[in-house]
């Protein structure tokens, strides 16, 4: 008679143990998140303030906002690496739209216009970033840096590389008004996490962005139009940057040449410590929204004490390192218990 074992596995095939430490390691970030908040609260006079985490998640935005685009890219196998440029050339956009007074004569268009403006300007971006995956066969790597230079370069053209200031009341209130005391800007970014974490996980778009990163040809055979997806991905991620940067120009009542220059890196950081793997089809937004606001919360803690901002780009780094390392044993549990 044959015995068969009676260990208790997770639905995934892994033992319980193993489960749990999966669980664990997916949801570190968000306690680690949790021990840096009291940490902080403790060494730090007057930190623990509603207002100071309010502050985190307001600085937090922006990068939070590209985060979201990266990941969908990240999780379908893709990388964009020209949301960056994209974001400055669209708050440069939208202050030379609706710049009223401006050292590059501002043409007085209403907020709402120049945001649908820059909103198309960041689809087309992620159409051409496509078509050159896709269509041209070239690496994302290539094309999405290429694309990371060139518009970086339009931006400058665009406005003769100087600033422009004096924005509409109405476009400034976005970034400066308060809900309920919370700032508009802080509601945008749940907003914004909120639907997309639904349309990742609870939408046939969703599912199959995930299968497509997973495994590449397996979508082709159950039917899946897989460059559909792509250009999809790649078309969410110019628009959310767009309108990152959009959101930035009316925060700063303008724009300026240099803006956003190395928020690459951050939005690679929180993307990478959220628990998005590189090699694609793993991840969720509750872990990057969760990498944002870490990174935002060192960030602020480290103004508060006076400390040099050399400081956060070696804590940063160590992040992520830490984050990769924490990906390639996630995927060594899967691959054993596969």
């Amino acid at each position: 008679m044959v015995v068969r074992s009676t260990t208790s596995r997770s639905p995934h095939g892994m033992p319980p143990a193993a489960a749990a430490v999966k669980w664990a390691l997916d949801n570190l970030v968000w306690f680690i998140l949790a021990i840096i908040l009291v940490a902080f609260s403790v060494a730090i006079p007057g930190f623990f303030q509603v207002g100071i985490f309010l502050n985190i998640a307001y600085q937090a935005t922006f990068v939070g906002i590209l985060a979201v685009g990266l990941s969908f890219c990240i999780i379908a196998g893709q990388i964009d690496l020209s949301i960056e440029s994209v974001l400055a050339f669209s708050a440069m956009l939208a202050a030379y739209l609706s710049g009223l007074s401006t050292a590059a004569s501002g043409l007085g268009i209403p907020g709402p216009v120049s945001l649908i403006i820059v909103l198309a300007f960041g689809a087309l971006v992620g159409l051409f970033n496509a078509f050159f995956v896709l269509q041209l066969r070239i690496a994302a790597f290539i094309v999405t840096l290429a694309m990371y230079i060139v518009v970086r370069g339009l931006a400058l053209i665009l406005t003769q590389a100087r600033s422009i200031f004096d924005l509409p009341p109405s476009m400034r209130a976005v970034a400066n008004t308060e809900l309920l005391g919370i700032p508009v800007l802080v509601v945008i970014l749940i907003a914004v996490y909120l639907f997309f974490h639904v349309v990742l996980t609870r939408t046939r778009f969703g599912r199959h962005v995930y299968l497509v990163g997973g495994n590449p040809t397996a979508p082709f055979r159950a039917g899946i139009k897989v460059n559909r997806l792509i250009y999809q991905v790649f078309v969410l991620s110019g628009v959310l940057a767009a309108f990152a940067g959009w959101l930035l120009a009316a925060r700063t009542n303008g724009a300026t040449p240099n803006l956003g220059l190395g928020m690459l890196f951050e939005v690679f950081a929180a993307v990478v410590i959220g628990g998005v793997s590189l090699a694609g089809g793993v991840g969720r937004l509750t872990g990057v929204f969760a990498g944002a606001l870490l990174l935002s919360s060192i960030s602020t803690a480290i103004n508060i004490i006076g400390l040099e901002p050399q400081y956060m780009q070696v804590i940063r780094g160590g992040l992520m390192l830490t984050a990769v390392l924490l990906d390639s044993l996630k995927r060594l549990l899967r691959r054993y218990y596969e």
